[in-house]
């Protein structure tokens, strides 16, 4: 879901099995936003399903660049 509404991002979620998710997501439209701003896109593309299937959820957002140094 969160690839399909971020155009050209990449996802990994992962959970528990009991409605606790953690999700890393890249993406070139993050470039210029504060994690707050990055936060509220991801959610965005889970609409209800925050709140109900998924309990909680953490995010960790990076562009492309950040991600690759994340990973060195």
């Amino acid at each position: 879901m969160i690839e399909q509404g971020l155009e050209g991002a990449s996802a990994e979620v992962r959970t528990d099995g009991q409605g606790h998710y953690e999700a890393f997501v890249v993406s070139e439209l993050f470039a210029g936003k504060r994690s707050v701003q990055r936060h509220r896109m991801v959610y965005g593309t889970l609409g209800s399903y925050v709140g109900n299937e998924i309990h909680a959820l953490a995010v960790r957002t990076f562009t492309p660049e950040e991600w690759q140094s994340a990973a060195n």
